[in-house]
């Protein structure tokens, strides 16, 4: 362990499943610029219909966001669903400091999103 007290910085950690025909991405740790292209490569590999479960994320960065919102515009052009759960403000802060918290598709859990957009 670090001198200075803290912990090794948590790794990110990528699972999916599908409902239907949605694929449902879940996210557990860091999303940053040292975790970007393994998010990005993970969701390169997902169907067009997503759902990003964020509540396992502990920290949200601006490039991260980025990629999201690309996705998320990317299912508008295509009339694809999408939606993410479980984002926390204290650990997504960027979302909200953008605007983005207004526009992008939130919901408190999984079977709300489903609800929404299945």
């Amino acid at each position: 362990m670090p001198e200075n007290g803290e912990g090794p910085v948590a790794a990110l950690s990528l699972t999916s499943s599908t409902v239907g025909e949605i694929t449902v991405v879940k996210v557990d740790g860091v999303l940053d610029a040292t975790t970007r292209e393994q998010f990005a490569d993970y969701l390169s590999l997902a169907g067009a219909d997503l759902i990003l479960d964020l509540a396992g994320v502990t920290f949200m960065d601006s490039r991260a966001l980025g990629l999201i919102v690309h996705h998320w515009q990317t299912s508008l052009a295509s009339s694809a669903k999408f939606a993410l759960v479980g984002v926390e403000y204290s650990k997504s802060k960027v979302m909200w400091i953008t605007g983005l918290a207004q526009r992008l598709p939130l919901y408190d859990t999984l079977d709300d999103a489903l609800a929404a957009i299945g």
